[in-house]
């Protein structure tokens, strides 16, 4: 449930659509600064992903990014405590960043759109 709507509505506002926008989020950071998963998480804050991104989500979208060839990945395992993996942006994530930019950019464009008209209907409908 969400505050959308009225009384016990169940809003379908954050679905699976939603749930992809984790992949422009995580190549940009990664672009910005390799990263390992769990920082990831934490930096996923900046995007709306609430209190960090569902850990399975998160390497889930990873791995598929790197079967892809976006990202890669290396064990890193210097200092204390278990090997981790790095993941840093490849060549084809670059250009996967600016693909996923215009895809967001169009979106935009017609979300306003929409908003527009909704302001323009629902506000002739309370005058």
């Amino acid at each position: 449930m969400c505050g959308h709507g009225r009384g016990k509505h169940f809003c379908k506002c954050q679905g699976p659509r939603m749930e992809r926008f984790i992949q422009p989020c995580m190549l940009l950071l990664l672009y910005e600064k390799p990263a390992h998963g769990y920082e990831l998480m934490e930096t996923l804050k900046q995007f709306g992903f609430g209190e960090g991104a569902d850990p399975g989500l998160v390497y889930r979208n990873l791995r598929k990014l790197e079967e892809e060839g976006s990202v890669e990945s290396e064990w890193e395992t210097e200092g204390a405590g278990p090997a981790k993996r790095l993941y840093k942006v490849t060549p084809g994530g670059i250009k996967q960043i600016h693909v996923w930019s215009s895809h967001i950019r169009d979106n935009m464009k017609k979300l306003k759109h929409f908003l527009d008209r909704y302001e323009q209907s629902f506000n002739q409908e309370h005058q």
